[in-house]
Parts: structure tokens; sequence; C-alpha cells
């Protein structure tokens, strides 16, 4: 049997790079005041309806919906996280708690794509919320802590492109004066594009179709539509942003793929990964908990990809040390002596190999060899008659014998310090 079509097994050699990975994911957000929220894995598939927008590709195409509930309830395994970060937030109101609530989270989502470099049908993401206030302080906030969490991935082959989408008085009016563009132009544009025009118009603007994209390169801008409000935060950004030194483009043709952004939208991009060029991005959902039925709270937020991090890491990654920096050879006969020391160790923080396998002196210290441990203790007949063992310096040969059990911590310290 083999994995499912679009999911991917992540090996033990693979591991350490996730876990490194996973370990800025945690730190970097408390440096910001983030703190850590986890939501189910599936919710009731109307929250994704209501939320994401029924005239999107991943609610229209993309999302696993099942019904095992009694009452025959639909449920979708999560494609995205704000939508569900933003129903928690509602129904535990924790905006009462904290008016300016900063939440992050890390996870798997699910969509039904088709498979390739980057993106899989299970996937990854790590993200942040940051929900109560409209001030576009708020909006840098969030890029700059996205940019940080890059940085600290040793990713650098990226560049930032931001946009506003206004708010709905802007988005009404643009609207019409882009679908007056696009129907002047239909036979030109994909069969999607053309479905589009009543559901989701502003996806065609950022559309991966090269037909698509050969139209809108003379569409009017969404910029030159943008009422005062809007112009003012979005001009407020770009300040913050460059007072912050985080580089930036202005892309006017960005809206991303969700029908609850509103003003700022950003997306981190990279010529490193083929077609799959986005890294993820965010931005403002003031909206959001509005369609799921309950009082309005401004939020922004971002969404990385952490699968597509990985293949950047990858790129710059050095082969990880051995996990287990000692091993012991000793033979059968002296097994508990070797459990109670391996113990006794990793209990001082030093991580331990044994050997299994009842195999040779020389089998053993073969396997040291290509495991890569910078140690071996050897417990043999003349070392337990003395209690006592030899340890072996694996990087410059050297070897000190006749080490009682009570000085093994230091004299491995020394090596491994070394």
């Amino acid at each position: 049997m083999k994995n499912v079509k679009g999911t991917k097994d992540i090996l033990p050699d693979e591991s350490p790079l996730w876990q490194r990975l996973e370990s800025t994911f945690r730190t970097m957000p408390a440096l910001f005041g983030y703190k850590e929220i986890r939501t189910p894995i599936f919710e009731s598939t109307d929250l994704f309806k209501r939320g994401v927008g029924e005239g999107t590709d991943i609610v229209g195409k993309e999302m696993y919906s099942f019904s095992k509930s009694e009452d025959g309830e639909s449920l979708t395994l999560r494609p995205e996280l704000t939508a569900s970060v933003a129903r928690a937030v509602m129904q535990y109101n924790l905006i009462r708690h904290y008016p300016t609530l900063r939440l992050w989270y890390y996870g798997p989502c699910f969509r039904y794509e088709q498979p390739q470099q980057g993106r899989q049908r299970q996937f990854h993401q790590v993200g942040a919320e940051c929900m109560g206030t409209t001030n576009p302080e708020a909006d840098a906030e969030v890029i700059i802590l996205a940019n940080s969490i890059l940085k600290n991935c040793d990713i650098s082959d990226y560049k930032l492109n931001i946009n506003s989408v206004g708010d709905t008085e802007t988005r009404a009016v643009y609207k019409k004066v882009l679908v007056d563009f696009l129907n002047d132009n239909l036979s030109k544009l994909s069969e999607d594009a053309q479905k589009r025009l009543a559901t989701n118009p502003l996806r065609t603007l950022d559309s991966k179709d090269a037909r698509d994209r050969e139209v809108v390169k003379n569409a009017p801008s969404i910029l030159d539509y943008l009422n005062s409000e809007s112009k003012e935060k979005f001009e407020q950004l770009q300040t913050l942003l460059t007072a912050s030194g985080v580089s930036f483009e202005i892309n006017s043709r960005l809206v991303r793929g969700l029908d609850y952004y509103s003003n700022t939208v950003f997306e981190f991009i990279t010529d490193k990964l083929g077609s799959q060029d986005a890294l993820g991005g965010g931005g403002r959902y003031d909206n959001l908990t509005a369609l799921l039925g309950g009082n309005p709270i401004p939020g922004v937020g971002f969404a990385l990809g952490v699968e597509r991090l990985i293949l950047l890491a990858q790129q710059n990654e050095q082969p990880a040390e051995a996990k287990a920096q000692v091993m012991i050879v000793s033979e059968q006969a002296f097994n508990g002596i070797v459990f109670n020391i391996a113990n006794t160790l990793r209990a001082q923080g030093i991580s331990i190999v044994t050997d299994l396998q009842q195999r040779s002196f020389k089998s053993q210290f073969k396997d040291a060899d290509k495991s890569g441990v910078k140690s071996v203790i050897v417990i043999g007949e003349n070392e337990a008659a003395q209690q006592a063992v030899t340890i072996k310096n694996m990087v410059s040969g050297a070897q000190h014998e006749n080490v009682d059990y009570a000085n093994i911590v230091t004299v491995l310290q020394e090596i491994l310090n070394g």
C-alpha cells in the first residue's frame, strides 16, 4: 500500500528541518505578543461557504466535505484557518478579554488540487491574526511578523507584493467598471474567467491563465477607485513598512482568492519554486465575522505554506548532525550495565543509542562510524571487571581508558563540546 495521492510522508531524514522551522513558528509570534490557538481539523461546511465565499475556487472545487453526523450536517476538512479562528473568537467572545486580540496557529489543511511541487492535498499552514482594530498599524505588524518568520527560517529569495482592494463602497464601484471592461474582452478570456464574471470578477486579475493575464494588462486599476479613507490607510501602511525596513512592491492586480478580504492584501512570492510562486500572504477582513452571523470584528492576518518554506529552506540547509551523540558498544552479557549507563547519561541531556541486535564488536563499531556519533563507550570483559569503560573520540581517534562510572559524563562533555 502507498500513501494517498496529494499527501506526503515526512521521513526521519526530513524531520530535523521541519522541527527547526517549527521552532521558529513558535518563537517569532511570541516575540510579537501572539498566543497560540488550535482549532479542529474539520468544521461545519457552512462556515467556509459563508466565510471564504461560495464563488471562490476553494469552496467551489477544492473542499473535502462529508456527512457523518446524526442530523446529516455537512462537515468539511478545513481548507484554511482564518474562518476557523474567527468562529472560535466569536464562540468564546475572546475579544471581550483582549481588545486587541493577537493569535497564531500552525497545522494541516486540505484542498483537492492537482498535486505538484509545493502543492499537496494535505498541506500545512502557519499564520497569525490580529483582531479588534482597523488601524493600518495592525496591517504593518502582521506583515512584519510574516517577514520575520521567513527571515528566521533562513529564506531570502522572495519579495513582498502589497495592494488595496478598498472597502465595500470602493469594490462596488470598481466591480462595475471591471465587469464592463471584461465583457468588452469576453472572447479573449478563459472559460473559468467568463464564469467568474457573475460571481467573483476580481479573481480574474490574478488568474494564472495566460489568456486572462494578457487581457488584464490593460484593465483599470483598483487603486484609481479607492475612496479617501482606503487611500489614506494604504499610504500609512506603506510609510510604516518603509520605516521598518521592509521592502515591498505595489501590485494593483493582487486581490487574493478569498471573498472576505477588504483594503490591505499582500503576498510573498518567489521565483525559486516554478509555477507555485506564492509562499503565502493575507490581508484585512473587517467583515468576516459579520458574514459568519456575528458582530463585526475587524481583523487582519496571514498564512504561509509550510511545504513551500521547506522546499526553499532545503536549498540552503546543511546536512543535519546525527541526533545521537554517543553509542555504547558492548557484549550482550553486560546489557544491565549498558542500560544503567545509558539511562544515567540521558538524564544528563546526552543522547545515546545502544545495540539491540546482539552483534559483534566489529559490526557495532561499523554502525557507529556510519551513524556519525561523536563518541563511543566500550564495555568489554576488562571494563566490566574494573567497573569502568573505555571512551573513544570518533573525531580524533583518541581513547580514554579505565574511566570509572562517576567520570563518564565529564569525559563525554569534553569530547562533545570540543
